[in-house]
């Protein structure tokens, strides 16, 4: 199944955070932030969102920093994504 995001919604693949602290503690599975950065799987076209244009700043493969709670999680053939608008995009990772 394809995912096609609408208007200014983009959808990402958050990338795995890392297990160990930088003293090299393991963390349990609970004890993990959310990641923060992720991949940019499909972009919507943009267009007139709220009376104002948007134009899609971000294309596939770009790695972008996104805000902590944004977005919705979906599952889609055992895969989790997140659909997201491109404002809650606050920085692409070069």
């Amino acid at each position: 199944m394809k995912i096609k995001p609408l208007a200014d919604r983009v959808v990402v693949k958050m990338l795995e955070s890392e297990e160990t602290t930088k003293s090299g503690i393991v963390l349990a599975g609970t004890a993990k932030e959310k990641p923060q950065i992720a991949e940019i799987k499909a972009v919507g076209p943009g267009g007139v969102v709220d009376g104002k244009e948007i134009v899609m700043e971000v294309s596939v493969s770009d790695k972008v920093i996104i805000s902590k709670y944004a977005g919705t999680e979906v599952k889609i053939d055992g895969e989790e994504y997140t659909i997201l608008r491109q404002s809650d995009i606050l920085a692409k990772v070069e």
